[in-house]
């Protein structure tokens, strides 16, 4: 097929690319021209082999690059990843503010809109963007063109394994409002991947989505509660025990997410929880769970900077990335840990040699307290000053304890 993708982040590009691997025929546009390039990204991004990087895949890729219309006219299917940012203070790196917002949907109104103004025949629009319920009806359906065909098709990626989790996904969810452009969105979709494809309403769609993104939160928090529990517990392991649930595969479903850490983080996560709580106050719901969530979140936040408050050494945070060997901050909870360690009044030092790249240094001059926030492989063995206590709510520290405190959360051994 011709197809087109309006948006080009971190979302959209690799998507495009991966189109490109099945045989299509990939054209791309994007307001910032920057990313209408084979250029390398400043972003990690692993390809679908799940070693090598996603640039020689976009430098090997035939995706071409043109303006809106050029792209509109060339497609059979125009994929929207444009962003749906929250504010800064809804990312999950600030303490939780009193009152909620909706998500900002003015780039991807306004990406309809131009869409609307260029389209010269009927077209097939399929909404990739994370929405919340409602969405789509509400601000989406009454600028589009008549021309416009939608269709609602988020995908369920990760920051940093985007491709190959677009070729591999546990479903594809297809969210209907014309029924002939979802027949050729599906038959895309056929020729992608070897997955159920769930069909069903916009507006279930949009839940859908949210519910995913929203359920990770909730076992985060439910194992990082667990791990605080082993570590008070003598004897208490919170790797036993999440194995163990991990292996309930009839009622708990997937071990995935669970395992006590830090937060869970990136760009959807945090925010999307936050975006819930305030559709929760909007619409009158009961009882607000996200917000519960959110609260716990923060909580198990500061519960690390118990811990890390409790010496007097200079206090150090050992990889800021939201997850293990990423290079992406946004939503992290290690920066939350950092914010609110800077509230109390310390000052907090930060190491990421994969944000920060391999030249990035850690040499105190004494000993610390560190806390490891990314569970990057490189901290497994990091080397700290004696006297040192290094706090590991991951437990992958395998290094020399023989002149540091080593702290693993949750793991207490036996009494």
């Amino acid at each position: 097929m011709k197809l087109g993708f309006v948006g080009l982040g971190k979302l959209g590009l690799p998507c495009a690319v991966a189109a490109d691997m099945k045989g299509h025929d990939v054209l791309g546009y994007d307001t910032n021209p920057k990313t209408m390039s084979k250029a390398p990204r400043r972003y990690k991004e692993t390809g679908p082999d799940g070693v090598a990087s996603f640039d020689p895949y976009l430098e090997a890729s035939a995706i071409g690059f043109g303006s809106l219309e050029d792209v509109v006219d060339h497609g059979d299917i125009i994929f929207v990843a444009v962003q749906t940012p929250h504010d800064a203070r809804y990312e999950g790196i600030t303490r939780l503010p009193d009152e909620r917002v909706d998500f900002d949907y003015s780039h991807l109104v306004r990406a309809i809109e131009q869409i609307s103004r260029v389209v010269k025949k009927q077209t097939i629009v399929s909404i990739v963007s994370t929405v919340l319920p409602g969405t789509i009806r509400r601000l989406i359906l009454s600028v589009a063109s008549p021309r416009l065909r939608i269709c609602y098709t988020p995908s369920f990626i990760a920051m940093g394994t985007t491709m190959r989790d677009y070729l591999n996904p546990e479903f594809v969810l297809l969210g209907v409002h014309h029924e002939d452009a979802a027949l050729t969105v599906e038959a895309y979709y056929k020729s992608m991947v070897d997955a159920p494809i769930v069909r069903t309403t916009l507006e279930t769609a949009e839940l859908i989505k949210i519910a995913y993104n929203t359920f990770i939160t909730m076992k985060v928090v439910f194992a990082n509660t667990m791990m605080e529990i082993a570590h008070h517990v003598e004897g208490a392991d919170v790797d036993e025990m999440t194995r163990a649930l991990g292996l309930a595969h009839r009622r708990l479903m997937s071990p995935a997410y669970l395992k006590g850490g830090m937060g869970d983080g990136g760009g959807c996560h945090p925010r999307d929880n936050i975006a819930m709580s305030w559709l929760a106050r909007n619409v009158g719901l009961s009882f607000d769970l996200f917000d519960s969530l959110m609260t716990g979140r923060e909580r198990q936040c500061e519960w690390l900077a118990d811990l890390m408050c409790a010496s007097d050494l200079p206090k150090w945070i050992l990889g800021y990335s939201f997850k293990a060997d990423s290079n992406i901050t946004t939503g992290s909870a290690a920066v939350l840990l950092k914010n609110l360690m800077e509230e109390r009044g310390y000052e907090v030092g930060l190491h990421d040699p994969i944000v920060d790249g391999p030249d990035a240094s850690f040499d105190p001059a004494g000993p610390v307290v560190a806390l490891i926030g990314s569970a990057h492989k490189t901290f497994a063995k990091i080397a700290l000053p004696a006297g040192s206590v290094l706090i590991d709510p991951w437990r992958i520290y395998n290094g020399d304890t023989g002149d540091i405190e080593y702290v693993p959360l949750g793991a207490r051994g036996t009494p």
